[in-house]
């Protein structure tokens, strides 16, 4: 079975913390629920002991830690290159993300300015990713209250995606395509990449999103499922530390992309005076279900917007930085060829040389789908970091589920739950 249900005893009742218990005994008719973590609801690896009265959710108490992968330990051992194969496990939902996330940290440590063509695919891969991230969300959100057409219209499109990240990386589910100062490799054909992410954009997409919007948007059982269920306020948001579209449809109008700026969102990212990409960020009032629902409904659409933007003005040019320098990787190819390749390769692979990363550290965080994500470096000098820590988004979001949920109804659970978008591999890190 997926959940146990077992009477509460009277020493773990506490019906002071809610108002509409305020008057009956302690210890009164209260049961404890299992909920998870082997329920279809929860997804993956979550754990939430549910104590109700009735139907009615009086404490949550979310259990984490059942993956034990150990991710930020795993940095201190890898180099700052193979570490990317590490940090694309965290969310699995969106691997490219991550991959251009860490990336852009290490290239923050070391500072390093990669070329105008690789941020311009860099962004490119990242809106990708971004996109994946609410496809999931919205689906399975609808998935969970009933509407399973909706998680189809969704991974229909999540699938193509991946034919697009496999087409460029040779990796469907992992990328792992970013380098020190740039990329694995640069475009394989850009007129067959380009043409896939404006067939994706243009056709298959914003089909996909009508259809979405018609089965739910003015449907009666979801909108009764969804509005005005776990409600969070501005200030609460703030208070919890927030971001990304939990913090937004709280009217938290907070967005990297535009408060710190990076990439092709920053102005004058090709050093020659190009404007940043031209996006809005859609921010609601009302902290529901509802408005997390919408509120990543109106993302992908901006995320098309950036794409439409971007995929036909790929910039020529090298993908790496300094393609005379020594912090890159150079191409399979010239290994092969050349000893100064070959040289090379064998110092930033096998050796310390070649890295001399500086002593000291730094902190840098970029939107992710579910808030922002960033990764806390020290660097000693060595090959490998001395010490990685994440601020992943999903476990700072989780830290309000049992405030969303206290309250509500049972059934309000997988609505809940379904509205933040928990990757539970960002949880038990």
């Amino acid at each position: 079975m997926p959940y146990t249900l077992t009477p509460a005893a009277p020493w773990d009742v506490d019906a002071d913390d809610v108002d509409y218990l305020e008057d009956r005994p302690r210890g009164g008719d209260r049961w404890v629920l299992n909920f998870g973590p082997q329920h279809p609801a929860t997804h993956t690896t979550l754990r939430v002991i549910l104590e109700l009265d009735g139907e009615r959710v009086v404490r949550a108490t979310p259990h984490i830690g059942y993956l034990h992968s150990g991710f930020e330990k795993l940095g201190e051992h890898h180099d700052y290159n193979q570490y990317v194969c590490t940090i694309s496990r965290m969310d699995y939902v969106a691997p490219v993300l991550n991959d251009v996330a860490w990336h852009h940290a290490v290239e923050s440590l070391f500072d390093i300015d990669i070329t105008p063509r690789c941020k311009v695919i860099r962004t490119i891969l990242m809106e990708l990713g971004r996109i994946q991230g609410h496809l999931l969300c919205v689906g399975a959100a609808a998935l969970d209250l009933g509407a399973f057409t909706g998680f189809l219209y969704g991974f229909n499109e999540r699938e193509f995606i991946y034919d697009i990240i496999d087409y460029y990386s040779g990796q469907r589910f992992h990328p792992d395509v970013t380098r020190v100062g740039g990329m694995m490799r640069d475009l394989p054909d850009e007129a067959v990449f380009r043409r896939m992410v404006r067939s994706f954009i243009d056709e298959r997409l914003p089909k996909a999103i009508n259809d979405i919007e018609t089965l739910l948007n003015r449907n009666r059982i979801f909108i009764d499922r969804v509005q005005g269920i776990g409600v969070l306020t501005g200030e609460e948001a703030t208070a919890w530390s927030l971001s990304g579209p939990l913090a937004r449809a709280s009217g938290v109008a907070r967005d990297l992309r535009k408060d710190s700026p990076y990439l092709c969102y920053a102005d004058n990212w090709d050093g020659l005076g190009a404007e940043a990409v031209k996006f809005s960020v859609p921010v609601a009032q009302d902290g529901d279900c509802l408005a997390r629902y919408l509120v990543r409904l109106e993302e992908i659409k901006q995320s098309m917007s950036i794409l439409d933007q971007l995929i036909d003005n790929i910039p020529e040019g090298p993908i790496n930085a300094s393609p005379d320098g020594k912090m890159h990787i150079p191409e399979k190819g010239d290994v092969y060829g050349s000893i100064e390749a070959t040289i090379q390769h064998f110092e930033l692979i096998m050796t310390n040389r070649g890295w001399n990363a500086p002593v000291g550290e730094l902190y840098t965080g970029v939107e992710g789908p579910n808030g922002e994500l960033g990764y806390f470096l020290v660097a000693d000098g060595g090959k490998n970091p001395w010490r990685v820590a994440v601020r992943p988004p999903s476990f700072i979001n989780y830290q309000t589920f049992a405030r969303m949920l206290e309250g509500h109804q049972l059934a309000d659970f997988v609505a809940v739950l379904g509205s933040l978008n928990i990757i539970a591999a960002e949880l038990d890190r």
